[in-house]
């Protein structure tokens, strides 16, 4: 008798006389499916079509979509965050807002009252200074606006200022009796070969110009080098020495039209501030180009270093 195969199916059948065995075949049949099978990729040794690589892409991308749906669930559970859009005003500091909150907005005060106001609205501890910003109906492009003057403000300025003076001999004794922090002749020339830049304005006298000449590069770019316009070359040096001490400060128009000056110190209160706003506000009247034909005088702000802004009514200033 042959052995059965290990797919066949032995079935016994037992009777009182004889056993009889039947073996029968049984041949498994695939499932036919209407789905077309995929072809698989071809894989690479290395590089990104390795069996590596791939497995990491796909282990990636379910980890990508499992990020993605519960983001999706989270973003269903919470209600949405509108975000408020904060005024300039809000976004300043505790102490800002609070000093701010004295100045009416859109209001036009005087210039006594705004200076006051100025002056009790200043955030800070330290002496901070006092500016005056003044927007000029006049177009900076064109030469004959181009405005640029100096004046001495009765009250100076509150600041130190270190005065350098180069001239020859005779001026130099000069500017020393009219008390200049620094006055030399060829000498001065050695120290600025080294670079050193101990003042805050440099007067000379015509005759030693040509001398500074190449060192316009550097002096220039600080605001340092003298200029007949702003009256720090002059053949009077103890004068102009005299005048820089006492507060003489030079202003001149940007490129929007605006002319921006420190004219104090808050320590100096409403009134010796508004003698000072007066004499530069009088300085730029004088000024005007003959040019001009409309408003010549726009609007004027006072401020301190980090205080809020206060409008004042140009018919008062």
């Amino acid at each position: 008798m042959a052995k059965a195969k290990k797919d066949d199916v032995i079935v016994t059948e037992v009777t009182e006389e004889t056993t009889v065995t039947t073996v029968t075949t049984v041949t498994e049949t695939p499932a036919v499916t209407d789905e077309p099978k995929k072809a698989k990729k071809p894989v690479a040794k290395a590089g990104k079509r390795s069996a590596k690589a791939i497995e990491e892409s796909e282990a990636l991308e379910a980890k990508e979509a499992r990020k993605a749906e519960v983001a999706a669930d989270d973003a269903a559970d919470k209600p949405k965050h509108v975000q408020k859009n904060r005024t300039v005003l809000e976004r300043r500091g505790k102490k800002y807002r609070a000093t701010a909150g004295q100045i009416e907005v859109g209001k036009a005060y005087g210039l006594s009252e705004a200076l006051d106001l100025a002056v009790k609205t200043s955030p800070v501890k330290f002496d901070a200074s006092v500016e005056i910003h003044i927007n000029l109906g006049i177009d900076p492009r064109q030469a004959d606006q181009n405005l640029r003057d100096t004046l001495v403000l009765p009250n100076g300025t509150g600041k130190t200022v270190r005065v350098a003076v180069f001239a020859d001999e005779a001026n130099v004794t000069a500017a020393k009796k009219a008390g200049a922090d620094v006055a030399a002749g060829d000498e001065f020339l050695q120290q600025l070969d080294k670079g050193v830049f101990d003042f805050d304005i440099l007067i000379a006298t015509p005759a030693m110009m040509a001398k500074l000449g190449k060192y316009a590069r550097v002096l220039g770019p600080k605001g340092l080098m003298p200029n007949p316009k702003s009256g720090t070359v002059t053949s009077d040096v103890a004068k102009a020495v005299t005048q820089s001490k006492a507060g003489r400060v030079e202003y001149r128009v940007d490129s929007t039209g605006i002319v921006h000056l420190a004219m104090g110190k808050v320590s100096f209160g409403a009134a010796k501030l508004q003698e000072n706003a007066k004499v530069i506000l009088a300085s730029i009247r004088s000024n005007k180009p003959a040019s001009i034909k409309g408003t010549y005088v726009k609007s004027v702000h006072v401020t301190t270093s980090m205080g809020p802004s206060v409008k004042v009514a140009v018919d008062e200033a």
